[in-house]
């Protein structure tokens, strides 16, 4: 079994997020959580930077929520593999991936995507 952790700081776009990025993530929160796998939201600007992916432990794997769910437009396959280089110089690529930061809605209400937004299914 593999266990994971997605870290979330409020994902409802229609009412606004505080402004709290992963770079704010206590050094230890990688190290004492007892984990395989941290699900991590970095979707937007008030994500911060990759930097914190220093202190994630040998053997951890990290997910990158790079999609967003919480605006209506796609995001540019290119700038998505350099955000991917970015933080392959904290994490080593076998050990990331990639997905949406969320992956139903952001709260029972939703967020204000339409199907056109979704892409190819």
């Amino acid at each position: 079994m593999t266990l994971g952790i997605h870290l979330c700081r409020g994902i409802t776009a229609a009412i606004g997020t505080p402004k709290a990025g992963t770079t704010r993530l206590p050094k230890s929160c990688f190290g004492t959580l007892e984990v395989d796998r941290f699900l991590l939201e970095y979707d937007d600007e008030r994500s911060g930077t990759f930097e914190p992916l220093r202190f994630v432990p040998r053997g951890k794997t990290v997910v990158l929520g790079l999609v967003s769910s919480k605006v209506p437009r796609m995001e540019d396959a290119d700038v998505l593999a350099k955000r991917i280089e970015e933080a392959s110089k904290y994490v080593p690529i076998g050990k990331s991936g990639a997905e949406s930061a969320v992956w139903v809605a952001s709260t029972a209400e939703g967020n204000l995507l339409s199907e056109d937004r979704s892409g190819p299914s």
